[in-house]
C-alpha cells in the first residue's frame, strides 16, 4: 500500500529518496507540492487528454498522501468522514 511506502521512505530520511527528501524539506514545501499539483490538474481538466489528467490526478492523490502522512492521519479517516457525510444526506 502507498501509505506504507511513504512511511519507509519518510523514515529513511536519504537524500535518494523523493519522498524522504520531501519530509526532510518540512511541512511548507509538502502543502507547496499540493498546491503546485492542484493547479497542474485544474488545468489539465480544461482538456480532454485522459491520460495527461489521469497522470495529474495520480501526481495530486500522491502529494495528498504525503501531507496527510506529514500530519499523522490516514486516509481511511478521511474515507470514514466521507461515508459519515453520505449517512447525514441520506
Amino acid at each position: 500500500i502507498l501509505e506504507n511506502i511513504i512511511d519507509e521512505r519518510k523514515l529513511s530520511k536519504s537524500n535518494k529518496s523523493y519522498v524522504s527528501k520531501l519530509f526532510i524539506e518540512g511541512q511548507n514545501r509538502i502543502i507547496q507540492k499540493v498546491g503546485e499539483e492542484a493547479v497542474e490538474l485544474i488545468i489539465e481538466s480544461k482538456d480532454n487528454n485522459k491520460k495527461k489528467f489521469i497522470e495529474e490526478s495520480a501526481d495530486l492523490l500522491f502529494h495528498f498522501l504525503i501531507l496527510l502522512n506529514k500530519k499523522n492521519i490516514k486516509l481511511d479517516e478521511i474515507v470514514d468522514e466521507l461515508q459519515l457525510r453520505n449517512k447525514r444526506n441520506d
